[in-house]
C-alpha cells in the first residue's frame, strides 16, 4: 500500500501530483504540453529522476518517479514546475500562481503496487472521458509502454521486466478499463433506476392528492 512520506530518499519510487489553483486549467494548448515535456526531459537528466509513468492533463498531472541520488524530487519538481508557469504566464499574460498549493506525493513502498499506479495513471484521460483509449492521449507514456512510441521519459528496463511482452501491458490496462467501463454502466443503470422509481412515486403523489381534493369537495357539508 501507498505510504505518505515526507523525507525523499534515493532509490525509493514516488506518485507526484496536483492540479491548477481552483481547478482550473493548467495547460491550455498543445503546445504547453510539448514545452512541459521537453522541461521534464531536461530537469530529470540534471537531478537524476528516472520516470516510470506520467500523464498530463488539463487541470492537473500524475508522475510515477524513482529519485536515483540524493537530490531531492522536491527540488525537480519546484524547479520544474517554477520554469513551466513562468513561460505560461508570459505567453498568456498573466500573473500568480498556477497551480494549487505544494504538490502531492505519496511514497510506493511495495514495488508490485508500481504497475497499478502506471496502469491508474495511464487511464486517467479514459476515465475523464478526454479518450476512448489510452493510447489516443498522446501526453502520456503509455504509448511507450505499448511500444508505438520511443520516447526518452519511460524505463524500459522496468517494462520489459514486469511486461515482457508489449500486449501484456496492453491486456493489463484493458482489464482494468473494461471493469471501468462495467462500473459506469453500473452505477447510470442505479442512477436511472432511482430517476425512474422517483419520477412513479412523484406521479403517485400527484393522484393521491387529486384524490383527496376531489374527494373533500364531494363531501357533504354540515350545517344551515
Amino acid at each position: 500500500m501507498p505510504i505518505r512520506h515526507h523525507k525523499f530518499t534515493s532509490g525509493n519510487y514516488y506518485h507526484i501530483f496536483n492540479r491548477g489553483a481552483g481547478k482550473n486549467l493548467i495547460f491550455f494548448n498543445s503546445e504547453n504540453y510539448e514545452y512541459c515535456l521537453r522541461l521534464v526531459t531536461h530537469y530529470s537528466r540534471i537531478y537524476s529522476i528516472e520516470l516510470l509513468a506520467y500523464c498530463l492533463m488539463p487541470n492537473h498531472y500524475h508522475f510515477c518517479l524513482r529519485q536515483c541520488t540524493d537530490i531531492s524530487i522536491s527540488k525537480f519538481i519546484s524547479v520544474l514546475f517554477n520554469a513551466y508557469t513562468q513561460a505560461v504566464n508570459k505567453q498568456l499574460n498573466r500573473q500568480g500562481t498556477l497551480f494549487e498549493g505544494r504538490f502531492k506525493h505519496v511514497w510506493i513502498e511495495q514495488e508490485e503496487y508500481l504497475i497499478h499506479l502506471c496502469r491508474y495513471i495511464h487511464l486517467n484521460p479514459v476515465k475523464a472521458r478526454l479518450a476512448a483509449k489510452p493510447e489516443d492521449w498522446l501526453y502520456s507514456n503509455y504509448l511507450d509502454w505499448i511500444g508505438k512510441r520511443n520516447g526518452t521519459l519511460a524505463d524500459k528496463a522496468f517494462i520489459n521486466y514486469y511486461f515482457p511482452k508489449t500486449d501484456d501491458y496492453r491486456q493489463f490496462v484493458a482489464d482494468q478499463q473494461v471493469e471501468l467501463e462495467a462500473q459506469e454502466r453500473i452505477a447510470k443503470y442505479i442512477l436511472d433506476w432511482d430517476q425512474v422509481t422517483s419520477r412513479r412515486f412523484e406521479n403517485l403523489r400527484e393522484v393521491e392528492n387529486s384524490i383527496t381534493k376531489v374527494y373533500k369537495q364531494d363531501q357533504p357539508r354540515c350545517g344551515p
